[in-house]
């Protein structure tokens, strides 16, 4: 199943689209998709609306298409995850998985405007594939364990400015969480739909010149190895967002690429995850 939330940014509505491509309003449901939603048994309440035909539909032109889970507690993210990319960058493949947190007031709708930070001279992109937690996860005995708390997987855009990042502090946040760093979206796909996580293409361009085109196969750090691994050192929660790693093709690894400058659009998806389009303004 499809899940998004649609209308002006702080008004959205949850809604469900539909195999044959109908947008349906999940209101009559739930008030929004978010935590509870999917910790309860929200999402199979959905299946049944959608089943006795019991949802109005929504005329999806001129909808704004919002981030398709409402106010995530956190999101976890992986650095250094794919080895094209840890080579792109003359990185050493890691021993354990790179962890970092970005801010969730990031998040933002897939065709919102992103915003390069005043002073910012490498801003620049990274698709992912983003796990959404459907289920309080903490010490999982291992990946076995993991698939079971999982609600869903969306694209997400960690944008990220890499002199902020890498040259004015140890840490990373700097330069991961400026304000509509985040774009997630446009659904967020349950896992019974997506099936194997290690086997979906990202793909992203810069003014229409594509610069990634990854596989989740190359993972140093598998999808269910992640979650397992987080929850020996931080309780996930539902709602909670992993953004998993991105493959090569940044612009930090691709020398004399220039990094994103007002107006530029970039454009990304992951396989059977929808797509997202950003035209990038200035803060």
């Amino acid at each position: 199943m499809k899940l998004l939330r649609v209308g002006a940014p702080g008004e959205e509505r949850p809604a469900v689209r539909t195999d044959d491509g109908r947008l349906l309003d999940l209101s009559s449901v739930t008030s929004d998709i978010d935590g509870a939603f999917l910790a309860s048994d929200g999402v199979d309440r959905a299946r049944a609306a959608i089943a006795e035909d019991a949802l109005p539909g929504l005329d999806p032109a001129g909808l704004r298409i919002g981030a398709p889970v409402a106010r995530p507690g956190k999101i976890v993210c992986v650095g250094l995850n794919y080895r094209d990319h840890a080579a792109e960058t003359g990185a050493a493949i890691p021993p354990r998985p790179v962890v970092f947190m970005k801010d969730p007031g990031t998040v933002v709708g897939p065709y919102d405007e992103v915003l390069i930070p005043r002073g910012s001279v490498k801003t620049d992109w990274e698709v992912e594939l983003a796990v959404v937690v459907g289920r309080q996860a903490r010490y999982l005995e291992g990946p076995g364990e993991a698939a079971g708390v999982i609600a869903g997987y969306a694209v997400s855009h960690d944008v990220s400015e890499r002199e902020f990042q890498l040259e004015y502090s140890s840490q990373w946040d700097l330069g991961k969480s400026c304000e509509t760093f985040n774009p997630l979206g446009p659904w967020l796909v349950t896992a019974d739909e997506v099936g194997d996580p290690q086997n979906l293409g990202l793909h992203l361009s810069v003014n229409g010149v594509k610069r990634q085109d990854g596989h989740t196969s190359d993972m140093i750090f598998p999808v269910h190895h992640l979650v397992a691994y987080l929850s020996q050192y931080m309780v996930l929660e539902p709602g909670d967002v992993i953004n998993t790693g991105t493959p090569a093709g940044v612009a930090l690894g691709l020398p004399g690429t220039p990094y994103l400058r007002p107006g530029d659009t970039v454009e990304l998806s992951v396989d059977g995850l929808g797509g997202q389009r950003q035209t990038f303004g200035q803060a």
